[in-house]
C-alpha cells in the first residue's frame, strides 16, 4: 500500500495516515512516497513497516551504519543532524504547549554527532555480541558502533575473544581513554591479553583486573567514578551543560542538588556557591561525590547517601534548587518537599521531557524564565530538557501579605516603595498608610 509520511512521532517513527487512522512506520522520514505493509492493527492505530521507497524524501539522506532499519539504535541517522536537532525541538514545544506550558528553548548541539558515547552496553546471546534488534531480543551482531566512542569500538575485538556465551557487557571510557569492562555472565570468561588503556575488568560485581573506577575530566573538574555510578555518556555536551549549572549559582547561594551522582553538578555551582548539599540514592556514587569535592579542593560541597523521596527528613536551608531525576521524573514527595520549602529558582534537569512537563504542571508557584534542548543522544529520538523555574511574583507577594497580615494589594505597593529606596525595610512601613509613606 502506497502512503506519504507527513511527520514524525515522539519515538522517530514516521507518521502516515491509512483510511484517516494513524499509522506508524519505522526507518521513514516526512515527505518519503513509501510502500508500507500493515502488520498489527489496534483500535486507534496500525503499526506498519516500510517495504520499499517510490520516492524517497527530500530531507533523507544515507544512514552512515550498516545496522541501521535492524538494530534498534539510532532512529534518526537518514536524517541530516540539523533536521534531527529541529525534530528533537519542536516535539518538545509541541508537547509543553498540549500540557499548558509555553516555551522557546535554546539548543544545545554535540560538536561530535558521532563517536561521542562514553558508554555502550553489549548483549550476548549463543555467543552473538551486538544489539537488540528494534523491538525483540534477538541480537544483530556488531562490530562497530559509530555512536561510541573508537577506543570502545577497539575492545568489541577483545570481547569477541573473552568466550562469552550470554551475558551483558559494558564498555566505559573516559577522557583518556583509558577503559572499564563489566560483564554480567554465568560463563567461563577467558582474559586474553589485556592493553594498557584497560584500566579495570569487573566480572559480575567482582575486580579480575585493575580498578572498579577510574577518573573523568570535565571543565577542570576531575571525577572518580565507579562502575556502577551514572555519568553523563556525551562529554561534548555535558561540558555545555555543567557551564549552565555554573552560571545559575551566586556567590551568597546555598544550592540543594537531588539525584547529585558523583557530584557532577553540585561541584560545578560549588565554584561560586556558598554551599552545596547534594542528595542521591547510589551508596557508590556518594562516596564518589565526596571524594570528587576533596579531589578538586571544593570543601563547600557535601554529599549524602539517601532516596531523594525522603528528603522531607533532612533539615536542609537552601534558596537554589536542582534536579535531575530519572526518566520516571519526580516522585510525589519531592513535588510536595518543593512546595513546602520554596526555593527562589530551580534548575529541571531532564532525559524525559512527558514527565518533565508534568512536573512543572504541579509545580505552579514557579514560571518558566529560560529553557534549553541538550542534543546528549544525537541521532537518536532522545532528548535532554533543562528548564529554569523561578518563583512567580503574585507568589511572593501572597507570601508576604500572609507573613505580615496585610492585603496583597498593599504588598505590592510596599515591594514597589523598597524597589526604589532600597535601604527602606518593609517592617518599618507595613503599618503605615500610603499617604504617611509617601
Amino acid at each position: 500500500m502506497k502512503v506519504e509520511i507527513v511527520k514524525l512521532d515522539d519515538f522517530g517513527r514516521g507518521i502516515c495516515f491509512v483510511n484517516d487512522k494513524v499509522t506508524f512506520v519505522p526507518n521513514t522520514v516526512p515527505g518519503d512516497i513509501a510502500n508500507i505493509k500493515i502488520i498489527k492493527e489496534h483500535k486507534k492505530y496500525n503499526e506498519a513497516i516500510l517495504v520499499d521507497l517510490v520516492n524517497p524524501s527530500s530531507d533523507r539522506i544515507d544512514a552512515l551504519c550498516p545496522y541501521f532499519g535492524i538494530c534498534g539504535g539510532c532512529t534518526l541517522q537518514t536524517l541530516s543532524y540539523e533536521k534531527g536537532i529541529d525534530y528533537k525541538k519542536e516535539k518538545v514545544i509541541n508537547y509543553f504547549k498540549k500540557m499548558g506550558l509555553i516555551i522557546n528553548p535554546s539548543l544545545i548541539t554535540n560538536d561530535t554527532p558521532y563517536n561521542y558515547r562514553n558508554k555502550i552496553t553489549l548483549k550476548v546471546v549463543n555467543g552473538v555480541i551486538g544489539y537488540f534488534k528494534l523491538n525483540s531480543h534477538s541480537v544483530v551482531e556488531i562490530k562497530k558502533c559509530i555512536l561510541s566512542e573508537d577506543c570502545i569500538n577497539d575492545v568489541i575485538n577483545i570481547i569477541s575473544n573473552m568466550k562469552i556465551i550470554n551475558g551483558e557487557v559494558i564498555i566505559r571510557c573516559n577522557y583518556k581513554s583509558e577503559i572499564l569492562i563489566i560483564i554480567n555472565s554465568k560463563d567461563k570468561i577467558n582474559i586474553p591479553n589485556i592493553n594498557e588503556n584497560i584500566k579495570g575488568i569487573i566480572i559480575n560485581d567482582k575486580v579480575i583486573y585493575g580498578n572498579d573506577y577510574f577518573y573523568e575530566e570535565i571543565n577542570n573538574i576531575k571525577y572518580k567514578v565507579s562502575y556502577k555510578a551514572f555519568f553523563q555518556v556525551n562529554r561534548n555536551v555535558a561540558s555545555k551543560m555543567f557551564k549552565l549549572v555554573e552560571d545559575f549559582t551566586n556567590n551568597n547561594d546555598c544550592v540543594l542538588d537531588l539525584y547529585s551522582g558523583v557530584g557532577t553538578l553540585g561541584l560545578s555551582v560549588s565554584q561560586k556557591a556558598k554551599n552545596v548539599l547534594g542528595v542521591e540514592i547510589n551508596k557508590d556514587a556518594v562516596d564518589n561525590a565526596n571524594q570528587n569535592a576533596l579531589i578538586n579542593n571544593l570543601n563547600n560541597a557535601k554529599f549524602i547517601y539517601i532516596d531523594a523521596s525522603n528528603i522531607k527528613n533532612i533539615d536542609v536551608a537552601f534558596n537554589k534548587l536542582i534536579v535531575d531525576p530519572p526518566r520516571a521524573g519526580l516522585s510525589r514527595e519531592v513535588i510536595d518537599f518543593i512546595k513546602f520549602k520554596l526555593p527562589d529558582e530551580i534548575m529541571y534537569i531532564s532525559c524525559d521531557y512527558h514527565t518533565q512537563a508534568r512536573d512543572l504542571k504541579l509545580l505552579d508557584s514557579y514560571e518558566i524564565i529560560d529553557s534549553y534542548i541538550c542534543d546528549l543522544f544525537s541521532y537518536t529520538y532522545h532528548v535532554e530538557c533543562i528548564c529554569f523555574l523561578r518563583k512567580r511574583r503574585w507568589f511572593n507577594l501572597k507570601k508576604i501579605a500572609e507573613d505580615l497580615g496585610i492585603t496583597p494589594a498593599k504588598a505590592s505597593y510596599l515591594e514597589e516603595v523598597i524597589s526604589k529606596n532600597p535601604d527602606v525595610k518593609i517592617e518599618d512601613i507595613k503599618d503605615k498608610s500610603v499617604k504617611e509613606i509617601e
